[in-house]
């Protein structure tokens, strides 16, 4: 019995993905993707750059899906999988300059242009409840 790393990852990463797919989160997995939604997305868009660390799990993931409970929230909702969809997460990180790579991080744009970050080291150490407060606050700053 054989199975390729390819299709292991597949297998083991899925069940990441799954929890920002469920809650209405579209994956861009291809850098066509992401230039098809990232620069002409009109109103705002909610970028989220999952990874498969410890701090995505258990404050990232759960503080988005929080977030979006939110009165507030942005017209688009988009993610990437840093270290399995390499070419439509580097693609997805043109867009956040001057904010060097950072996964998982968050990244809220307006008509194309990035207007709140959030990265790794802002996740890694707070809870879920307060990534969902930074960001609640964000989409009420500027997703009116």
């Amino acid at each position: 019995m054989s199975m390729s790393f390819e299709r292991y990852m597949l297998d083991m990463v899925q069940p990441m993905r799954d929890d920002l797919t469920r809650i209405g989160i579209q994956e861009l997995r291809t850098p066509e993707e992401v230039e098809q939604a990232l620069p002409d997305a009109k109103g705002t868009a909610l970028v989220v750059v999952n990874s498969v660390c410890g701090c995505a799990a258990g404050q990232c993931r759960p503080g988005v899906a929080e977030a979006l409970q939110h009165d507030i929230t942005p017209d688009h909702l988009y993610t990437v999988f840093a270290g399995q969809d390499k070419e439509a997460t580097a693609k997805a990180r043109e867009y956040f300059a001057p904010y060097p790579p950072s996964s998982p991080s968050i990244a809220l744009m307006k008509d194309g242009e990035l207007v709140h970050f959030i990265e790794r080291h802002q996740i890694e150490n707070r809870s879920a409840a307060d990534i969902a407060a930074d960001l609640s606050d964000a989409f009420d700053r500027f997703c009116r």
